[in-house]
């Protein structure tokens, strides 16, 4: 009885280890750390969204609502992600894990692009980023906004997925189509508003808007590649790179 109990066991850790890729540094879809990493990351988003239905402002009655805004597009893409994870966690679908990490591969560097694009624009001006009929974000709002959600998707990764596979090339086509897309949409609620979410948009022209969404694309497409670097860094090299690191050595 003892010796089926601990074969039964020793078959299930052997499961869960080979579901597991060997650079990944804690089991995920699991009940443990990571359902409670996906629970406070879903919570801080929900706040993000709590406080976006409950301080209403004018924003909130436009065409496109708060989703004119690239954070609030990022906000959304990021909170999907992780209600994904913890559906995986808690229900220890591999489907769900995998369509999770498949959505983290845009969610996580638009994110990362997110924060940075509005600390240093913040810096040099913050009325670039702010809406004249919009409040002054106070420091936790700002936070759960701007920062929270980079560094959640960030977590994810390090500690609880697979490394990415994807390259330079690949990387700089998803960053173009989001960057893109955000632009034909910020024109279609500015044909329906009349203004721009934000005050930069109104002050450049076709040529520079150009600039700055190509701009943005290049971050959000290096984001892509900080993070697998910084997996890497943290996480170490699989087979194959290491193999691929050794040739490049050798030429």
């Amino acid at each position: 009885m003892i010796a089926d109990t601990v074969q039964h066991a020793a078959v299930k850790e052997g499961r869960k280890l080979a579901s597991k890729h060997p650079l990944q540094r804690l089991n995920s879809p699991s009940r443990g750390a990571s359902a409670l990493l996906h629970f406070i990351g879903c919570c801080s988003f929900a706040y993000s969204f709590h406080y976006l239905i409950y301080e209403p402002n004018p924003i909130s009655e436009s065409w496109g609502w708060h989703l004119q805004f690239l954070t609030c597009c990022g906000l959304s893409l990021g909170f999907l992600t992780y209600v994904l994870a913890l559906l995986a966690d808690l229900t220890l679908s591999r489907t769900l894990y995998r369509a999770k990490n498949l959505l983290a591969l845009t969610s996580a560097p638009l994110e990362c692009c997110i924060s940075v694009l509005y600390w240093v624009i913040k810096a040099i001006d913050p009325r670039l980023l702010l809406h004249p009929d919009l409040p002054v974000l106070h420091l936790l709002p700002d936070i759960s906004f701007h920062l929270a959600p980079a560094l959640f998707l960030a977590l994810d990764l390090l500690f609880f997925s697979p490394p990415w596979t994807l390259t330079a090339a690949p990387a700089l086509a998803v960053s173009s189509l989001v960057a893109v897309s955000y632009w034909f949409w910020v024109e279609a609620c500015f044909a329906h508003n009349g203004f721009y979410p934000y005050p930069l948009f109104g002050q450049l022209d076709t040529n520079a808007r150009v600039l700055l969404f190509s701009g943005a694309a290049a971050i959000m497409a290096v984001s892509t590649l900080a993070l697998k670097a910084v997996y890497q860094a943290v996480n170490g090299l699989s087979r194959n790179d290491a193999t691929d690191g050794d040739a490049k050595k050798d030429l």
